[in-house]
């Protein structure tokens, strides 16, 4: 009998493409095959998943563990943590969906002797964002300040979780994934939202490091953990790093600095508008930012994402037309001229070296 995986958030973007392309691979090392993809969400798929089982189910309801159960589950995918009030129906649904949700598929898991392995899709945003930050992150390391709020708060809480389960189920293999943030043509998230306005505001005096993944490296470790051997908590993230600033410039957007203490209320005008989902940690990650060691991933996992953070922004911002601005290359190069004219070029960073090489 070939293997059965059971995928949740199955309904959302990056979900129904993960159950497609365990379709697309089913044969695996060893002579074992996938028989069975089963997806479970609140809310039918607005997509095709092809050969996938679609079982709508709450995992906040014990049924889950009547569907694991009864199709005898081995491997289970855990892609059902949400980032953004908005879409769960606000922050008291959110946090029910991501912790509760999480502890009762956690407990259905615990209590079926077919499991042998899970998969859980966590978050950089468990490191924080402050300007007490060490220059990388490696797994081991603990947030300078703990989140108190919103999705990364959420997403600590899970990996609590998850770390009880392991113990509890030494026998289950148990993946956590900590990805930076997912960008790609297919993906919207509150981040791709708020640097897509026309106008960005910026918080005066500071430029955060982002490292973004694209959505097809996302896929592809995923289906190495899911199909895999690999045990353990792992960092992922494109190499190189953007400066906030740059990825603005990059989608030809114009930034507007404000103090930085204005933050919070420019986020909720950025969420009354209807311009992005954007919570107080994400304003905070705007400031500071966050960059990964992703170390352990390429030595245990073989994994090196195919695309870096500037070609995985540059991807994004080709798919939704979005590019620099005759003004702004203008002014790039007239800076780049200032800087050769003053003795300074390569010491200031000019137009075509912002975040590293393009793809």
């Amino acid at each position: 009998m070939g293997r059965v995986v059971m995928v949740t958030g199955v309904s959302r973007q990056l979900g129904g493409r993960f159950a497609r392309a365990l379709q697309d691979r089913r044969a695996l090392p060893g002579g074992e095959r996938v028989d069975r993809v089963i997806g479970v969400d609140v809310v039918p798929p607005q997509r095709d998943l092809g050969a996938t089982e679609f079982v709508r189910a709450d995992i906040r309801n014990p049924i889950i563990a009547r569907v694991i159960a009864r199709a005898e589950v081995d491997t289970v995918v855990h892609l059902g943590v949400i980032a953004t009030p908005r879409s769960a129906g606000g922050r008291s649904s959110m946090k029910e969906i991501n912790v509760i949700g999480t502890m009762q598929l956690l407990a259905a898991c615990q209590g079926a002797p077919s499991v042998r392995r899970l998969v859980v899709k966590s978050s950089a945003s468990v490191y924080g964002s402050s300007a007490k930050d060490p220059a990388l992150f490696t797994e081991d390391m603990e947030p300078r300040e703990l989140p108190r709020s919103g999705f990364a708060k959420d997403s600590t809480e899970v990996e609590g979780y998850v770390r009880g389960f392991a113990r509890r189920r030494a026998d289950v293999a148990v993946s956590v994934l900590r990805l930076a943030n997912v960008c790609g043509p297919g993906v919207d998230t509150a981040l791709t939202d708020y640097l897509s306005m026309p106008v960005v505001p910026m918080p005066l005096g500071f430029d955060g490091r982002l490292q973004l993944l694209h959505e097809d490296d996302a896929l592809e470790v995923l289906r190495r953990c899911a199909l895999g051997q690999h045990a353990g908590t792992f960092n992922v993230a494109g190499e190189g790093v953007l400066l906030m600033s740059q990825a603005v410039r990059r989608a030809g957007r114009t930034p507007v600095h404000v103090p930085a203490g204005l933050g919070g209320s420019v986020g909720q005008l950025a969420r009354r508008a209807g311009f992005a989902d954007v919570s107080h940690e994400q304003m905070a990650f705007l400031s500071h930012g966050r960059v990964l060691d992703c170390t352990r991933a390429r030595e245990e996992l073989g994994f090196v994402p195919a695309r870096s953070t500037a070609a995985t922004w540059d991807d994004f911002c080709s798919a939704r037309g979005l590019g620099s601005s005759p003004l702004l290359a203008a002014a790039g190069r007239a800076g780049s001229a200032l800087a050769r004219a003053a003795g300074l070029e390569g010491v200031l960073p000019g137009p075509a070296r912002q975040g590293g090489a393009r793809a």
